[in-house]
């Protein structure tokens, strides 16, 4: 077992990491990775109550500064000895990428501009995949000049619509007053009129995809010298909210299972030139062995507890190998299987079934409220049954979860990071 690290603790086998978030389970996955190895963990957040902030992993918190991130992070670095540097927000991730790799002798654990920009550009991701053999959706960009009625008779339904880079298009929509979805589930030729009409205004529109059967599969890697050197993959069966979205049930698929897809996974990587850690999201028809690639994300991702979990330690993969040296690949992790529930959203996704039926997409249409109720309640029973937030070795942060959502309740607070 990893000799725990306590805050206060004098003895410091490793050099400290400093990680840049403290409110999501992401981040406080990576702060109980690296503290559980011995590595003091500074985290940089909006608040001394953050969640993470409250873990005993978390050696320091301090209030992130206002500005951009280069105008306060190296006094930080000098000031702790941080010797790595760890990022999870999108936006995090673009500011640093154009950035240097090193601040002193500190390394920014971040991809470069080149390669988040190929990550993050769903299209050229698709395109690439396509010539690698790999199965993707029906897409169409609509694009100003478009005979949308002729490309309506072509599209097949269901269709999902979600945005090729986010990031460019956020911008627009907040100052025209439209609300950023990350995936809309459309039905019907009505559905989709409606859908484009509605951004017209702002002369940008989201990929038009067409649904693909089946459940969630993540495979996730870690790339170093243009080849994986840790690998893991799970399986998804609930997601908040309930139509697609951030995974909040899921479980550990074994390494022996889907093995030729993860070679291909790790090809599709390849060719994007991607280093460090990236999880390779299909949608899995497992009647006829399909796989349809949705996109790869270019950061740690939601599950990540749950490859912790299983001893699968992707933040310790980049520290032991951009910090320590070590070069040999890591150890397999555990290969039986093991649930994780985020739940605070998994309580919110019962609530929609439970109570708001006439909200949920025609897919969900033949559910059991008695037998979701059932399943939520049993499963707490589980013994492989384990949790992105709560940690009986660890508990500040869940307890310092309630608390924050508490207080936003009373406070009346419209913020939800979950």
């Amino acid at each position: 077992m990893a000799p725990p690290h306590y805050r206060g603790r004098s003895l410091r086998p490793h050099p400290p990491a400093i990680v840049l978030g403290l409110d999501s389970a992401i981040n406080l996955s990576i702060i109980r990775e690296l503290g559980q190895q011995g590595v003091p963990v500074i985290g940089v957040g909006p608040s001394p109550t953050s969640m993470a902030a409250a873990s005993r992993y978390c050696s320091q918190a301090i209030i992130r500064p206002a500005g951009p991130i280069m105008s306060w992070l190296p006094d930080i670095v000098r000031r702790t000895g941080a010797m790595a540097l760890f990022a999870v927000s999108e936006s995090d991730l673009l500011e640093l990428a154009s950035g240097p790799q090193f601040i002193g002798r500190c390394k920014v654990l971040t991809p470069r501009m080149e390669q988040l920009q190929r990550a993050l550009n769903k299209s050229e991701t698709l395109s690439v995949a396509k010539e690698l053999g790999i199965d993707v959706p029906q897409t169409w960009q609509p694009q100003a000049g478009d005979d949308f009625a002729t490309r309506f008779a072509e599209q097949s339904f269901p269709a999902i619509a979600k945005w090729d880079n986010p990031n460019d298009v956020l911008p627009l929509l907040e100052e025209a007053g439209l609300k950023w979805e990350k995936a809309e589930f459309i039905s019907n030729a009505g559905q989709l009129d409606r859908l484009l009409d509605r951004f017209k205004v702002i002369g940008r529109w989201p990929l038009i995809q067409s649904y693909c059967p089946g459940v969630g599969l993540g495979q996730m890697l870690y790339m170093a010298r243009d080849r994986a050197t840790l690998r893991f993959q799970h399986v998804r069966l609930h997601e908040w909210p309930p139509e697609g979205g951030v995974s909040t049930l899921c479980y550990n698929e074994p390494l022996n299972q889907h093995q030729a897809q993860m070679m291909r996974s790790e090809r599709l990587l390849q060719e994007l030139e991607w280093d460090g850690p990236a999880m390779v999201e299909y949608r899995y028809d497992a009647a006829r062995k399909r796989y349809w690639l949705m996109e790869v994300n270019g950061r740690y991702w939601g599950s990540l507890p749950l490859a912790r979990h299983c001893d699968t330690l992707f933040a310790w993969e980049a520290y032991r190998r951009s910090v320590l040296g070590q070069v040999v690949d890591a150890p397999v992790g555990r290969q039986d299987m093991i649930q994780a529930r985020y739940m605070i959203p998994e309580t919110k996704r019962l609530i929609r079934l439970l109570i708001g039926g006439s909200r949920i997409d025609e897919r969900f249409a033949k559910y059991s409220r008695l037998q979701e109720l059932r399943s939520y309640l049993a499963d707490f029973a589980l013994p492989n049954m384990r949790y992105y937030v709560f940690d009986k070795d660890d508990t500040g942060p869940f307890f310092q979860d309630i608390r924050n959502m508490v207080g936003k309740i009373f406070r009346g607070g419209r913020h939800d990071p979950h």
